[in-house]
């Protein structure tokens, strides 16, 4: 993972085909040394997650300076190549290791340094650049008026050559060295056609390099003499634009690139999951992946817009490419080179039309972001369980180090004047960072999770650094009032208080009328009695325990409901790792295991739990049998599969009950609609389901009429513009 301060040696992947490589060729100073900060830390974190692009370093810097601005510089490329002293010097930067035979080649009738000392000696105006370490070459001062006729012949007479630039710098060096000498042997030791180097230069001892014939960008800061004797062509680029801005745009406009966009969304998912099986989507069409897909799918957004979010991986390099047949020429091909795909791993593209900027996360790193400090930090104090609180600073260091790396990613991909959309509390701490290196861009949050209190929220171990960093936000979204409120609260006395506005997530309802019509034939109620069913993923906040609790208690108080009610539980198991939801693991399946066993017969469990995923159609299936949706979230967003439940009983023609917890954020929009209860009060909980398991068939249509009536939610697609365009009109802020 690239992180301001990573300078760990860049992977060292194996060469790619020659059809699929990509080879930059830089000077250092002037070039990629030269240029504003964000243009060259931009450059930097780019080519960090493009390892397809291969950094060749071709410098008049002898190996050792090369090596410290490596060291001192975290703005510099880690390089693959290092070609050094003005072509005379080759070295594998993956080990350290000399190319001995290129090498050999290039310095080949080098007649010495003492040599060439002595030979030019008498020459008026010719300093030695004695505080300079050099191999394979001499160095000078030299003026211009001092470069005659007879230097050049005494250079010519030692069997050497020779170049100056910059109107000050005279280098002699072996006849066959120079930096495009040297960079035509790599290449043709590493089987590189011309079509495949860029190469970048700004003075006149990289003039060799575009003799080459590949593709080259001369930089806008660039010595005239280089600019007045590299041809004018189409295949070198001339913008104007210094250092490593114009390597940016070279490596834009050849496609290797993808050029700064509009709108950059930061959420900490891909919209698709990698495992061992391939890239896999979303389970149900509702819920923000699904959202954010089709929201900014190109070909409806109207809007350039580019996805950033972590790939947790283990892998530092991509797989090895097969090797290509040696090329017999560097010939130049002229055909455009395709668009690369990029991680820094060796999954695949993922297959979807969105833009992606996937941002590589070691596998300890994800952990300690996010199963630590995301889910034993700052979630209990999200959903309003301070107890279970646990800070460890060294996941508090993740948290800080995954945010820094976002706000580096974002502000990489990010135009100026972009607009940026935040996704959720795991990065709360972008919005500080990222405005410090870009008060240009627009930045808004949406918060699909609730939002506490400010007494709770100043619980938290890091509440001031938190709260500083959201105070830099220019737009924040909730899906309720009471959650908006607590944020502007939270807020008050800050110098420009983000902009906030309310915004409830919906679902998609053609989507779930198209699943409902093609299951519901097959869809029968359970004949034995009522069917009460939870659609949840495992976690505290989602009060499971609480259900099976409360199940045992109805049992007990009104044995007429033995044999006739079933409780089935859809729970798939979190991400392993979170302690918190581990321990949930084991006390809701002692519980289970408990009330079945003091109930259950041969013919009826009163549990049927089902710990694993299921497909979006098996879940409607769930919900047209089902006679009770149950919801006892301590807090909770806009509870979507409740709303799914809703949809699908109500385009079925089919009558529910939908017990839904009152501290869920969909408890405010349905109002007195549903039957809402209170997990914090076991026998509200009892008596609750009890009042759903009596209600006649005549309530129930009513009941369902009422709650498919609130079900008023923009779709969400039209949501997700909705707030773009809201972020994009508020004015950008300090």
């Amino acid at each position: 993972m690239c992180t301001p301060h990573r300078r760990a040696a860049r992977p060292a992947a194996p060469d790619p085909s020659a059809d699929a490589a990509r080879v930059l060729v830089t000077d250092l100073d002037g070039t990629l040394l030269a240029g504003d900060g964000r243009a060259r830390r931009r450059l930097c974190h780019l080519l960090d997650l493009h390892p397809c692009i291969t950094v060749v370093f071709a410098t008049g810097r002898s190996v050792h300076s090369v090596r410290e601005v490596l060291a001192d510089d975290p703005l510099v490329p880690v390089p693959r190549w290092i070609i050094a002293d003005v072509g005379a010097s080759v070295v594998d930067a993956a080990d350290g290791s000399r190319a001995e035979a290129l090498q050999e080649r290039l310095r080949a009738g080098w007649p010495g340094a003492d040599r060439v000392r002595s030979a030019l000696d008498g020459f008026t105006g010719l300093f030695y650049q004695d505080a300079v370490v050099q191999e394979g070459r001499c160095s000078f001062y030299l003026s211009p008026e001092h470069l005659t006729p007879d230097l050049k012949a005494a250079v010519a007479e030692l069997g050497c050559s020779w170049t100056y630039s910059a109107g000050r710098y005279f280098d002699v060096l072996p006849a066959n060295a120079g930096k495009g000498a040297a960079v035509r042997e790599l290449a043709r030791m590493r089987r590189w056609p011309l079509r495949s180097l860029l190469v970048a230069g700004d003075s006149l001892n990289d003039l060799s390099l575009f003799d080459l014939g590949a593709h080259g960008v001369v930089v806008g800061n660039a010595e005239s003499g280089l600019a007045a004797r590299v041809p004018l062509c189409a295949r070198v680029h001339r913008p104007a634009l210094d250092g490593a801005a114009a390597i940016l745009s070279a490596l834009e406009d050849l496609g290797w690139i993808s050029r700064p966009s509009r709108v950059v969304v930061g959420y900490h998912r891909p919209p698709l999951r990698w495992s061992q099986r391939g890239w896999q989507a979303p389970v149900s069409p509702n819920g923000i992946l699904p959202t954010l897909t089709s929201a900014l799918e190109p070909r409806s957004c109207g809007e350039d817009v580019v996805w950033a979010a972590a790939l947790v991986t283990d892998q530092d390099a991509p797989s090895a490419a097969p090797a290509s047949a040696p090329a017999p020429a560097l010939a130049l091909d002229p055909a455009p080179a395709p668009v690369i795909s990029f991680t820094r791993c060796s999954c695949p593209a993922p297959p979807t039309a969105l833009r992606l900027a996937l941002l590589p996360i070691a596998s300890a790193t994800w952990a300690g972001y996010f199963h630590g400090a995301c889910k034993e930090t700052l979630w209990p104090a999200l959903v309003s369980v301070p107890g279970l609180i646990r800070h460890d600073p060294r996941h508090w260091g993740d948290f800080e180090q995954v945010n820094s790396a976002f706000s580096e990613h974002i502000d990489a991909h990010a135009a100026p004047g972009a607009t940026v959309w935040l996704h959720d509390y795991n990065l709360w701490l972008v919005p500080g960072l990222l405005k410090e290196r870009r008060p240009d861009v627009t930045i808004g949050i949406f918060h699909h999770t609730p939002f506490p209190t400010p007494d709770m929220f100043r619980r938290l171990p890091a509440a001031g650094q938190l709260r500083t960093s959201l105070a830099h936000l220019d737009w924040a979204g909730f899906h309720t009032t009471a959650d908006a409120d607590n944020f502007r609260r939270l807020l008050a006395g800050a110098a420009r208080p983000p902009r906030t506005a309310v915004h409830p997530l919906g679902i998609d309802h053609q989507a779930v009328q198209a699943h409902v019509g093609s299951r519901t034939a097959g869809c029968r109620p359970w004949a034995g009695g009522q069917l009460v069913l939870s659609v949840e993923r495992l976690d505290y906040a989602k009060a499971p325990v609480h259900k099976i609790h409360a199940l045992a208690a109805l049992f007990e108080r009104a044995p007429q409901f033995r044999g006739r009610v079933r409780f089935r539980l859809i729970c798939p198991p979190p991400e392993p790792g979170i302690r918190a939801y581990e321990a949930t693991r084991t006390r809701l399946e002692q519980a289970i295991a408990d009330l079945n066993s003091r109930w259950g017969t041969e013919s009826w469990q009163p549990v049927d739990y089902v710990p694993r995923t299921l497909s979006f159609e098996r879940i409607v299936d769930n919900y047209l049998v089902a006679d009770i949706f149950w919801v006892t979230s301590l807090a909770d967003g806009m509870n979507l599969t409740a709303q799914e439940y809703v949809a699908c009983r109500a385009a079925a023609g089919r009558s529910g009950v939908l017990v839904l917890s009152r501290h869920t954020g969909l408890a405010a929009h349905l109002g007195g609609a549903a039957l809402l209860t209170d997990p914090g009060r076991p026998d509200d909980l009892v008596d609750t389901l009890h009042q759903a398991l009596t209600m006649t068939p005549r309530e129930r249509r009513l009941h369902t009429a009422r709650l498919a009536a609130r079900l008023t939610a923009p779709a969400p697609d039209d949501w997700a513009r909705a707030i773009l365009k809201e972020i994009s009109s508020t004015a950008v802020g300090p």
